[in-house]
């Protein structure tokens, strides 16, 4: 890493410390070196691209994913489902938000009521909400013009063929159609909100760290840089220590690492449970529940192989979905999605084309659990998603899957559809689709609740509620980690807000 000179700091003491550039980092870098009083530093493990300058493998909306410059390639552990997935992390400024499905949709006040803190409800985080939008059109008092990031929300022409059938089939099979899903109702069927402009998936790293932004002399964004640990003068955070030795002091570090990386950064700095600190010799610092919480939306791959004449044009690759409830969601809960994607490797199917019904459990019960097996900076974490280890998670999962077949046998979606591959012709009752499940199943992404927040005497919470590390000072985590649970959407939009919340609120 290179010296701090150009970056104006005291006797070489930054005065915040983010670590981790992604879609909370690169928020909290922006706004809180919009005071010019106060030196910034952000250290981003990944390539620190220049705003507009992002290869295409992240600027494009239509690739997920990342490659293996810029994503972490960590698996998970087999669990419950008895096979590793991917756990896709962005590696690069921007984060996550460079290799999503860049899906603009804000958790539901639902989701809010059920963390229950105070301070965090919907109506509370509005402000941020509107604050982090640059909204196409929709209600002024619940979207935001003039912010960072571009929010557009897709129409019916902007869908492909496949999706304005699925669209159409859902809407056959008597569910409503939603114009906007962060409106008063989302349930039912339409096309999605999404950070993207013209084909561009528009990233925190270019929302909110453009050249001007860039530019500050009092803000520093370094690429490249690993961080091993918090270092601390007995329980007070003084900088961190980098995996190549180097140390760089601090008033106040704040981890924005992600669920995973800001989890292992504190359990590598003696932040976590004592009893697995002591096991890989690391020093207790703060005996606190890291890891323990971990939660994801398990994903199912509804697939078909499609009719090489009917499925027309494939871009954008994902555009609309269905939100709804299974029979066991509680009263005003929405805990699956149905998205009509075609991000389908159409090798496999018969007729070189295919496309995807993909069923999520966004509120699921399964709690999983993060940890490190080492010390080394370098090395990939244990990841135990643990999905479907609830029975009501299979039941309800199992629910979403036979309502997605049913829509893929709908008119006018079925015209589209040559056979289905997965779960296939052969699964005709709930055992044979339960086995497709377990056997096939994969992550949406959306990793949270390893570092989570909560009220004072919880014995899950790592976090006050003003994203403070219990039993230590001058340590903050803003991130999809410090959720207390899940939320049912995919999580992108929630947390840049919440490190809006954080900005303009704790520090």
């Amino acid at each position: 890493m290179t010296s701090l000179s150009s970056l104006k700091v005291l006797n070489d003491i930054v005065d915040i410390l983010v670590v981790g550039g992604g879609s909370a980092g690169a928020v909290l870098a922006s706004r809180l070196s919009e005071r010019p009083d106060r030196s910034v530093l952000l250290l981003e493990a990944g390539p620190a691209h220049a705003a507009w300058d992002y290869p295409a493998v992240i600027s494009s909306s239509d690739r997920l994913g990342g490659d293996q410059d810029h994503e972490w390639g960590y698996k998970t552990e087999p669990g419950y489902i008895r096979h590793p997935v991917g756990a896709l992390r962005g590696k690069v400024l921007g984060g996550s938000s460079g290799i999503n499905g860049a899906v603009a949709i804000r958790a539901r006040a639902s989701d809010f009521q059920n963390w229950n803190l105070p301070g965090w409800s919907y109506d509370d985080l509005l402000p941020s909400f509107k604050r982090l939008e640059d909204s196409d059109g929709g209600a002024t008092d619940l979207h935001g013009q003039g912010g960072p990031l571009p929010v557009r929300q897709l129409t019916r022409a902007d869908t492909t063929p496949m999706q304005q059938a699925f669209t159409d089939a859902a809407l056959a099979a008597g569910y409503a159609a939603v114009s906007d899903f962060d409106g008063a109702d989302p349930h039912g069927v339409g096309p999605y909100r999404m950070n993207v402009v013209n084909g561009v998936r528009v990233n925190t790293g270019m929302a909110y760290l453009g050249n001007s932004v860039r530019a500050r002399a009092n803000l520093r964004v370094q690429g490249g840089v690993t961080v091993d640990r918090v270092l601390f003068d007995g329980t007070q955070a003084v900088g961190v220590r980098l995996a190549d030795g180097q140390v760089i002091k601090a008033k106040q570090v704040v981890l924005s690492a992600g669920t995973y990386g800001s989890a292992a950064i504190l359990l590598r700095s003696g932040v976590g449970p004592a009893k697995e600190l002591e096991a890989l010799d690391i020093p207790s610092v703060a005996d606190l529940p890291v890891g323990q919480r971990l939660k994801d939306h398990p994903f199912y791959y509804n697939a078909y192989a499609a009719k090489p004449e009917t499925i027309g044009a494939q871009s954008p690759a994902i555009g609309a979905k269905l939100w709804t409830r299974s029979s066991l969601a509680k009263p005003g809960e929405l805990d699956l999605h149905i998205t009509a994607t075609h991000l389908f490797p159409h090798e496999f199917s018969p007729t070189k084309v295919g496309f995807v019904l993909a069923v999520a459990l966004t509120l699921p019960q399964s709690v999983g659990k993060f940890r490190i097996t080492t010390r080394d900076p370098l090395a990939a974490p244990s990841i135990d998603l643990n999905f479907l280890a609830d029975a009501g998670d299979r039941a309800r999962l199992l629910e979403g899957v036979k309502l997605a077949r049913k829509l893929g046998q709908t008119a006018p979606l079925s015209a589209l559809v040559h056979s289905e591959l997965a779960p296939g012709a052969d699964a005709q009752d709930d055992s044979a689709i339960e086995r497709s499940m377990l056997g096939t199943l994969d992550t949406y992404h959306h990793p949270t609740s390893t570092v989570p927040m909560g009220l004072d005497g919880d014995p899950h919470a790592v976090l006050d509620l003003e994203c403070r590390v219990r039993g230590v000072t001058g340590l903050r985590v803003v991130d999809a980690s410090i959720f207390p649970d899940t939320v049912s959407v995919a999580t992108n939009i929630t947390t840049i807000a919440i490190a809006e919340h954080a900005a303009a609120r704790f520090f």
